[in-house]
């Protein structure tokens, strides 16, 4: 009976054994479906992040394009108003010059009269 004893108290160690590591795995395990559930959570946040940053962008770039189209307009805009000015500047030069002649002609001689008809 001192062998089957000693045989049976082994057996009961290995079981104990057994079952401690049979804990230990299953804590492993859970702690392992832990850290996938954790790691999947935030796989989904920062998918959803980066899907609202990118809508973002794109309201940000339809802005930008808009803002550049009217940068556009506006700058069509001054260079018209920029030649029609220098135009208007060229024809008041001329004018201004035709009239000096005009006055310098008066002086000279009297070769130009202004008379009134009536």
């Amino acid at each position: 009976m001192k062998g089957g004893k000693k045989q049976l108290q082994k057996l009961e160690s290995r079981v104990c054994d057994l079952e401690a590591e049979v804990e230990a795995e299953q804590r492993r395990g859970s702690d392992a479906v832990k850290g996938v559930r954790k790691y999947d959570r935030r796989v989904k946040e920062l998918t959803y992040k980066t899907e609202e940053d990118k809508k973002n962008l794109q309201l940000k770039v339809k802005a930008y394009k808009r803002q550049e189209e009217q940068a556009n307009t506006h700058t069509s805009r001054v260079r018209k108003v920029q030649h029609e000015l220098e135009e208007a500047q060229e024809r008041a030069d001329i004018a201004e010059s035709q009239v000096n002649k005009m006055r310098a002609k008066s002086c000279d001689g009297g070769k130009v009269s202004f008379h009134s008809v009536g």
